[in-house]
């Protein structure tokens, strides 16, 4: 496969060949698709009314055959990826930062999916034509366009770059409002973290509407456990990328894990754990903490790591519905010295539940990784319900793809976090011991000192504490910081730690792993 960080670079593109970039003429959707208008110009009767009545029809019937990857698709790489692209005259409506181009077949995006244009609640399919894409300059053979298209991006206005793009089963991006690509989204994930059972529907069929609001995107989904009806309707703030996300899924057979609003990200290292470094930038990932709203008040902090093997930690929310996500909250260019991917822009992505999800706990996936191309982190929602067969689910969320911090409480928060060898500076470490070190930044800790009342509460659940110490940082009004030394076990061990004064609690909650 082409490896992420390749992948990452086909969204966002230019579409310039020869230092030329094309600008979308305003088309209507009838002229954008070309051949779909011929000989049924009036299309089928569509509403999500109807999606979900014809998945749970789906679900009740035999199980038809999932589209199949394209073989011929194998050999579109990376660089004849570059050279294929959308004719910019063909793109789907106006050309107001909601206009849609198409993606071709390629060796990353094998499977063909089925794309439909809504008006006036009407929808017609898009047919492929060969002259729906256009094969720029490059060197090699010529990469042939195949019948069938892979997905589908959303183009900025002036039809340079693309800050929404749906490819590849039930996947889909923002670049949100820092324009860098990064972690993505999913439909659904089924048995996430257990061994030989995942499994990833796909999108089938998306329709498309333009509305006054922005771009309203509904996908039929499919899988062996599972047929889903989804509604997305996407618009873009001034500080945020925002999906209003509808879900109603009937079950085809047991799920021992069904994952909602799914997340999936890139962590390798940071400055929390250097004994991971194999490279010369300073730190190499996506997300940098899962972060988490609970409805008893709480909010949790969880660092991301990269453990010696898959590892999977339940923040349980007996109250229901968590607001969650994966953020990427250092935001300083020399912590990462990438100048090409631009770590420090990756958005964050933020999932708030509406309506009453039932009890159930967020959950976090890690994998070891030693290298930026692969996607080791998710993070999704499981309700404590069964998901037996024949069982319907409905879920309403609001996904918001951020480049600062969802609304929150007044508390200092987590801004940096090291490891290292227990004990004090320039005496011998204590044996079989380490350290863990945290900062908290925010407005409620200026003005503070030693004589203030501050502690930091901590607990752990494997292994003693030997040392708990919280003060001010000298020169950082408004800032924290809070060691603990604990003792190894064979067994790995989760730190809470949280600042507070009187009984209130100054800070967020940090959970920290130690492997």
């Amino acid at each position: 496969m082409i490896d992420r960080r390749q992948s990452m670079a086909l969204l966002g593109s230019a579409l310039a060949f020869g230092g030329t970039a094309w600008a979308a003429p305003r088309a209507s959707a009838r002229a954008a698709a070309g051949a779909s208008g011929r000989g049924r110009a009036a299309g089928e009767p569509f509403s999500w009314d109807w999606l979900k009545g014809h998945a749970a029809a789906m679900a009740r019937s035999r199980p038809t055959p999932m589209p199949k990857p394209d073989p011929r698709a194998l050999a579109n790489d990376y660089d004849a990826a570059n050279r294929i692209s959308f004719r910019p005259d063909r793109t789907i409506f106006a050309d107001d930062g909601y206009g849609v181009r198409l993606f071709p077949l390629l060796k990353a995006a094998p499977v063909p999916v089925e794309i439909s244009i809504v008006e006036r609640g009407r929808a017609r399919l898009i047919e492929h034509s060969e002259d729906m894409f256009q094969v720029g300059p490059g060197e090699g053979p010529e990469p042939h366009v195949l019948a069938g298209v892979a997905g589908f991006r959303v183009m900025n206005r002036g039809g340079v770059g693309d800050w929404l793009a749906f490819l590849g089963a039930s996947y889909f991006r923002s670049s949100g409002p820092l324009h860098q690509y990064g972690l993505s989204a999913r439909g659904l994930a089924i048995d996430t973290g257990i061994d030989g059972k995942e499994e990833f529907p796909a999108f089938t069929h998306f329709w498309l509407e333009r509305t006054r609001a922005g771009l309203t995107i509904y996908a039929l989904l499919q899988g062996p456990s599972v047929v889903g009806a989804w509604r997305f309707a996407n618009r873009m703030e001034a500080d945020a990328v925002v999906q209003d996300v509808s879900s109603a899924i009937w079950l085809r057979r047991d799920v021992e894990r069904l994952g909602i609003a799914p997340l999936t990200s890139m962590f390798w290292y940071d400055e929390g754990n250097p004994q991971a470094r194999a490279d010369w930038r300073p730190e190499i990932h996506d997300s940098d903490g899962l972060l988490i709203h609970n409805k008893a008040g709480e909010r949790i902090w969880r660092p991301l790591g990269n453990p010696p093997r898959p590892t999977i930690n339940a923040f349980a929310d007996p109250g229901g519905g968590s607001a969650f996500g994966l953020l990427q909250r250092d935001r300083a260019f020399d912590h990462y010295q990438d100048d090409g991917v631009f770590y420090e822009k990756r958005p964050s992505l933020w999932v708030e539940p509406v309506g009453d999800w039932g009890p159930g706990a967020v959950m976090l996936y890690e994998i070891p990784t030693a290298k930026e191309t692969d996607d080791n982190i998710v993070a999704f929602w499981t309700p404590d319900r069964p998901a037996r067969a024949g069982t319907t689910f409905t879920f309403d969320y609001r996904l918001r793809w951020l480049g600062g911090e969802p609304a929150a409480p007044a508390l200092a928060r987590v801004v940096d976090r090291w490891t290292g060898t227990a004990g004090r500076p320039g005496l011998e470490p204590i044996a079989n011991a380490r350290r863990l070190v945290v900062d908290f930044e925010g407005a409620g800790l200026r003005g503070l000192d030693r004589r203030s009342g501050v502690t930091a509460a901590v607990s752990i659940d494997q292994g003693k504490l030997l040392l708990v110490d919280a003060y001010p940082v000298v020169g950082q009004p408004g800032r924290w910081r809070m060691i603990a030394d604990v003792t190894r076990s064979n067994r790995p061990a989760n730190l809470r730690a949280t600042l507070e004064k009187d009984g209130r609690t100054l800070s967020e909650t940090v959970i920290h792993q130690f492997y």
